[in-house]
């Protein structure tokens, strides 16, 4: 009786990676605003009301294919991090950085689904936000760890975030504790940089100025870590 249901489940599983295997290469050929539901069932060989057994509209399926993304992005810049645990957090910035855009250069209509223009109404669930911050989150991280170690400078000139502002910044406070705000305020003026370097890079804006964009990327990345104090 078990041994069945583990097998059931694991077809069913198997399955589900086929339809978003399917699923991603639409998104290459057709993009996120003509994915269909249909066309998938056909490609695969399934009437369409077997289909929507596992996924019930566009939306879910966007919804999986959206949140397969930020983690397979999240895991990439974790492990990155994590293979250099020993090292000085501005190197471990600087890979997670390169990290990042390598991920995106290989995957970049997985890229362009998250980071991309919005699909036409579609509305990202709740459970989408966790595996989005999984990058911002992991670059907090760094950062709390350069203040416990003494290696983030103190930025004295730099202005406090105030009203408004200093509501949005004290959300990420509570993820990076001890770090001042004024740093925290940078954190997420450079988190904002690096995905619209990435994005200008893959969406053809750099071409005829800083394209190939190697180079550029490095140098943005080192400046990025000095304009937030990692030292």
């Amino acid at each position: 009786m078990n041994a069945g249901r583990t097998a059931r489940e694991r077809a069913r599983a198997e399955l589900t990676d086929q339809i978003k295997m399917a699923a991603r290469r639409q998104l290459a050929i057709e993009g996120a605003e003509r994915l269909s539901l249909r066309a998938i069932s056909r490609e695969l060989g399934m009437v369409s009301s077997a289909l929507y057994r596992y996924f019930p509209s566009r939306d879910d399926l966007l919804t999986a294919l959206i949140i397969d993304a930020y983690d397979a992005l999240g895991a990439a810049a974790e492990s990155t991090a994590a293979a250099k645990d020993d090292a000085h957090p501005a190197d471990i910035w600087l890979a997670v950085c390169l990290a990042v855009r390598e991920w995106a250069r290989a995957h970049p209509h997985e890229y362009a689904l998250i980071y991309g223009s919005p699909v036409t109404g579609y509305k990202a669930p709740q459970t989408t936000v966790e595996p989005a911050s999984r990058v911002p989150i992991l670059m907090l991280g760094i950062v709390t760890r350069a203040q416990t170690l003494g290696w983030l400078a103190r930025l004295d000139n730099a202005p406090e975030p105030t009203g408004r502002l200093a509501e949005q910044v004290d959300v990420l406070a509570a993820l990076a504790p001890g770090v001042p705000r004024r740093v925290l305020l940078r954190v997420a003026i450079v988190w904002t940089q690096l995905f619209g370097m990435i994005s200008f890079e893959l969406f053809g804006q750099l071409v005829g100025t800083m394209d190939p964009a190697d180079d550029f990327f490095a140098e943005a990345s080192k400046q990025m870590a000095a304009f937030i104090g990692l030292r």
